[in-house]
């Protein structure tokens, strides 16, 4: 899928660079958006307003000219490597060697992310080449205004999301409660027999993650505990689960809390009050409202009912502990924020989730996260699924 890169060519030409240059695997998001190319090893990416070129090495050449999205692929053979190795040893011949890659481009001035290597950086400026770091992040910023075609990646992954909670909803059904434990076929249910369950659906439909949450009782008033050991009848068990697509390699997001028996008073109150603070988190989802605007929504519905957020107390450990939401894309988190802070103004495009929670050890924890697109008018809800707790 082509990104549109119109804004990043727009800021390259205000600000008078020649081009963007990365050097990173493709696990660096960034680096996987501006080439459309998979390689876990370090390869160079120029992207200029007229083409987009990669240096890489030999061992990747091939793969290279068949499946990235580039204009022109370069090897380091190209502008001999074997022979600059020898004579300037190897790291002062990769240095020679990129040095000649942006020379046939016409580059000499190029800006880069935040994490582009130092020890790279500081050769290519000894040869002349200037290199500014893009403390605003504008590739950051046009991933975040996700195409058509993009959402449809993110769509699909929900989808597969989706077969996987319903699986661990399965379970839970499933499951026996004996003297305040849940059994399932005959042995304790684990939080670890439910993340293999999850993930094996998810392999099933194209999608894999590296970890999940499933977590009860106090280990649910952490937001990011994975949850561990038997699952407990009568207690908060929160799924937050966040695959990746493994062909598009856009991520989903979704969490679900789950209930087996009866919840406690306190725990149907923080559940209420949290889908009370979902709703009237997309009530404020919109085109021209900050991230801000949205956080506001869903902390008014808690500190109205008394409970502190981190707008009212920065130093709580309980209560509404986190964020609103965050964009999701070729990263789980990134660009926009939906917090105190977020001050950007959303715009269609903007794929987001809105996940409010509370959070106490004595209670547990329970929080509720759909994943929405921003449209010209409002938004679309992508997450097709219930939202309901007890099960029964």
């Amino acid at each position: 899928m082509d990104p549109d890169l119109s804004a990043l060519d727009d800021f390259l030409s205000d600000a008078g660079h020649d081009g963007y240059l990365l050097h990173a695997g493709s696990d660096l998001a960034d680096q996987y958006y501006l080439s459309g190319f998979d390689a876990p090893d370090p390869f160079v990416t120029l992207h200029t307003p007229e083409t987009t070129a990669l240096l890489v090495s030999g061992l990747e050449y091939g793969r290279a000219k068949n499946e990235a999205r580039a204009d022109a692929v370069r090897r380091h053979a190209d502008y001999d490597m074997h022979a600059k190795a020898a004579e300037h040893g190897r790291r002062e011949a990769f240095t020679r060697v990129l040095v000649a890659f942006l020379e046939e481009f016409g580059v000499d001035d190029v800006a880069t992310n935040g994490r582009f290597p130092l020890g790279v950086a500081d050769a290519l400026r000894e040869h002349d080449v200037a290199l500014t770091a893009d403390r605003d992040d504008h590739v950051g910023d046009a991933r975040a205004v996700k195409t058509e075609a993009e959402v449809e990646a993110v769509r699909t992954a929900q989808r597969a999301n989706e077969a996987a909670m319903r699986a661990a909803e399965d379970l839970l059904q499933e499951a026996d409660a004996d003297d305040g434990v849940l059994r399932y076929d005959g042995a304790p249910l684990t939080a670890e027999r439910v993340k293999e369950e999850i993930e094996v659906t998810l392999l099933r439909h194209g999608c894999a993650l590296d970890e999940t949450i499933v977590a009860c009782g106090a280990d649910a008033a952490e937001p990011h505990n994975r949850g561990s050991g038997p699952l407990r009848a009568d207690e908060p068990i929160v799924v937050d689960i966040f695959p990746r697509d493994k062909t598009s390699k856009y991520h989903a997001d979704m969490t679900r809390t789950f209930v087996k028996g009866t919840p406690s008073d306190a725990a149907r109150e923080f559940y209420e009050l949290t889908q009370a603070a979902f709703d009237a988190a997309f009530d404020a989802l919109e085109p021209g409202a900050t991230g801000a605007d949205v956080h506001a929504a869903a902390c008014e519905v808690y500190e109205d009912a008394g409970y502190p957020t981190l707008r009212s107390d920065p130093g709580t450990e309980t209560g509404y502990i986190h964020s609103t939401g965050h964009g999701v894309g070729l990263d789980v988190h990134e660009a926009p924020g939906l917090s105190d802070s977020s001050d950007v103004e959303l715009e269609a495009g903007h794929v987001v989730t809105i996940e409010p929670g509370l959070y106490d050890p004595d209670v547990g924890g329970v929080r509720i996260e759909d994943i929405a697109v921003v449209t010209e008018d409002g938004y679309e809800d992508l997450t097709d699924y219930p939202v309901e707790w007890v099960v029964e």
